[in-house]
């Protein structure tokens, strides 16, 4: 079927008429302008830093790699600032994400980001300053200025992958205007504590130098918990005209901690009383992870119309973890097996774009026309855990549940899995904003994807390989009444090949199957009350087909019929509603189901860890110019744990709260109590029987200078 069917045509006319019609209605007045105050919305100079302060931000230019206003853009993204992530005192990707509405956390076993955008799971969809980082390793903020989350699958900008959405990164860069010294300590009631500096400095007139660096112990109430975190980045950023920029940019990242994979359940629930055990062995339970990233990125004007960027990225990771895991419980004793898992894995990107703002007669274009090619080299092993007991080596082991486990000896297998892979990517995009008078956006674009995976079972010496060529369409309106008012609807695409999203090894059966299919219909309205204030509110609907399940016929063989569909509503306000309060505010709904048997689980069955309700809220407010204080909570309905629907996470709000002193102008005093009320729950799990606990009532203090 075409893209845009009879049926999605209908539903997006439908939807955007409902909205334009909520557009057309009176609004609230604008507020008194200032003496040569300019409160057009979105200057230019926003567009290009893509910073407000506090917790505004209006740079588009990641949706639609153009110089576009987050006004503009025909879909829901929601952006955490530098100044919430200090606010909150948020150092890894995961905690930043928890207080966005519509993502849920997954447990990641342990030692990895992973989460679930608008009820799709992925371990790799993350991208640092629009370039892929999709290898499974925690991800600190040290160094990042704001982090957005893209939201409705688009592979015309992104390319395969992201079907529910994107998580995007975005470096701190040198600054040729401004010298100082930053940095801040920190240490919480867990006794884990953080120490960062940031240093920034002028060279010359066109060349300035910075380097973030931090040093992290991590602890928690978890039994044995314990790790640290290294990491240091350059950058270096360069005039090298009027008209020609060069950022070059590095980062070293060294992550070792405990492999924590949580609780088994009990009976549909998480099993209780035992909230500090860790199930597992302390000195063998062990995460460790090395990153280096190397980018460049070219910028040249050749016009006020014309111009042209070129980026370029070299990854590097090295990443083991092994882990005695919790298999079930039956309330006296836990069953446990485990393994050890190594990956190398190296990424070359290179990704061009060029960008021309002008017009044919009364009608204007924004249009882009770029490419971006990928060379991917991963090698996977593991080896299986062996309980050395009295009656002889085992895989698996029962053993008393107690508040600390006591495990026999253990020792490992021989390699159970090795395997290579390799993948070359090449895509090539076009796009066009068209601007039908003063009123009326069109966006239509297409990007063809080439992707090559050749995989190696090592073990069994079987070779496989996959070649895929794929369009990938972009449709969308924007509807504009007042230029602080935005009406949207699109459509877009994205596939996923069948190797999984980390593309390690194609089965012989997977190598014959066409990938994965994501198609987003999303409508919505997006308005700037004031100018450092969007409220953005959205209605959207995900299809996923060609999901395996087991041919009626023969078992032994998969099948593409099975379908999911997750359909949602979200409401998010972000920004300043005075110059001295801040917030960031959203709500979702989501509604995820089978639709055709997936798996073992039939039609009917709800998405793993979709809760039908999440609400997200974090506001700041200073009284004087020297004393503030924050506030957030966090409500999610019960999800389930997978696809079984056998265990339920309950449902659970969670409070924190915060206090800021300025003692100067360049040294502050910050405190953060987190889950105030103590709340007892299961914010995320891997399967039924790896669930994460939360933290109870903590609290952290932390000191800040800026010179």
């Amino acid at each position: 079927m075409h893209p845009l069917s009879k049926r999605n045509v209908k539903l997006l006319a439908s939807i955007s008429a409902s909205l334009i019609a909520l557009a057309a209605a009176p609004v609230m007045a604008e507020e008194s302008e200032e003496p040569g105050e300019d409160h057009s919305y979105a200057p230019a100079d926003i567009i290009v830093t893509g910073k407000w302060s506090g917790y505004a931000a209006d740079d588009g230019s990641t949706a639609m790699k153009t110089p576009t206003p987050l006004i503009d853009t025909p879909q829901a993204v929601a952006v955490v600032t530098r100044d919430q992530l200090d606010d909150q005192n948020v150092r890894q990707l995961g905690d930043a994400l928890r207080y966005v509405a519509g993502i849920s956390m997954e447990s990641g076993e342990g030692h990895r980001d992973e989460v679930f955008i608008r009820g799709q799971e992925t371990t790799a969809d993350f991208f640092l300053n629009g370039l892929r980082d999709d290898a499974q390793y925690y991800r600190s903020l040290y160094n990042i200025e704001r982090v957005e989350v893209l939201k409705g699958a688009n592979a015309l900008t992104f390319g395969r992958g992201g079907g529910g959405g994107v998580i995007n990164r975005v470096s701190k860069t040198a600054d040729a205007m401004e010298a100082f010294v930053a940095g801040d300590a920190s240490v919480d009631s867990f006794r884990a504590f953080a120490l960062t500096g940031d240093i920034n400095q002028p060279l010359t007139d066109s060349l300035a130098g910075r380097i973030n660096a931090t040093y992290e112990e991590f602890n928690s109430h978890r039994d044995f918990y314990k790790g640290r975190f290294i990491g240091v980045s350059p950058t270096l950023k360069a005039d090298l005209g009027e008209h020609t920029r060069l950022i070059v940019g590095y980062s070293y990242d060294d992550d070792q901690r405990v492999t924590d994979r949580g609780v088994p359940s009990l009976n549909g629930r998480p099993l209780g009383n035992f909230d500090k055990t860790l199930f597992g062995d302390p000195d063998f339970n062990l995460a460790t992870s090395k990153t280096h990233i190397a980018r460049f990125r070219l910028d040249h004007d050749f016009s006020d119309a014309l111009s042209v960027n070129l980026t370029g990225q070299y990854a590097n990771y090295d990443k083991a973890y092994a882990n005695a895991i919790p298999v079930s419980t039956n309330g006296a004793t836990v069953d446990l097996n485990g393994y050890r898992d190594t990956t190398a894995r190296e990424n070359f990107i290179g990704q061009g774009n060029l960008v021309w703002q002008g017009s044919t007669g009364t009608i204007g274009h924004t249009v882009l026309a770029g490419f971006e090619a990928m060379r991917q080299n991963t090698q996977n092993a593991r080896q299986n855990l062996v309980f050395n007991t009295a009656m002889g080596p085992m895989g698996r082991i029962t053993v008393p549940l107690a508040r600390r486990i006591n495990l026999p000896p253990l020792s490992l297998t021989p390699l159970v899995r090795d395997r290579a892979s390799q993948l070359t990517v090449f895509s090539a995009y076009l796009q066009d904003q068209v601007e039908i008078g003063e009123f009326l956006q069109l966006i239509a674009g297409i990007r063809f994807e080439s992707f090559d995976l050749k995989t190696i079972d090592l073990v069994s010496n079987t070779p496989a390989n996959r070649k895929d060529k794929k369009w990938s369409p972009r449709f969308g309106v924007v509807v504009k009444p007042r230029d602080d008012l935005s009406v949207y609807a699109s459509y877009t695409q994205s596939f996923l090949p069948q190797a999984g999203d980390q593309f390690l090894l194609l089965s012989p059966t997977s190598a014959t199957l066409a990938p994965e299919k994501f198609e987003n219909i999303e409508a919505g309205v997006k308005w700037a009350p004031r100018p450092a204030l969007l409220l953005t509110a959205a209605v959207f609907q995900i299809d996923r087909t060609n999901r395996q399940t087991a041919d009626p016929a023969n078992s032994s063989l998969r099948i593409l019929t099975g379908k999911s569909r997750t359909r949602g509503f979200e409401i998010s306000l972000a920004g300043d509603l005075a110059e001295n309060w801040h917030v960031n505010l959203g709500y979702n709904y989501l509604d995820g189901k089978i639709r055709s048997q997936v798996g073992s689980s039939p039609a009917g069955t709800t998405l793993e860890q979709v809760p039908k309700h999440h609400l997200a809220a974090w506001s700041r407010y200073d009284f004087s110019d020297r004393f503030g204080l924050g506030a957030g909570i966090i409500h999610s309905s019960s999800q389930f744990a997978s696809l079984s629907n056998n265990v339920v996470l309950p449902s659970y709000t969670r409070v924190d709260l915060a206090a800021y002193f300025d003692v100067n102008d360049s040294l502050s005093l910050q405190v953060n109590v987190d889950n105030v009320f103590d709340e007892d729950y299961y914010p995320s799990a891997h399967g039924d029987n790896n669930i994460q606990p939360a933290k109870p009532l903590g609290a952290s203090v932390s000191l800040r200078f800026r010179y």
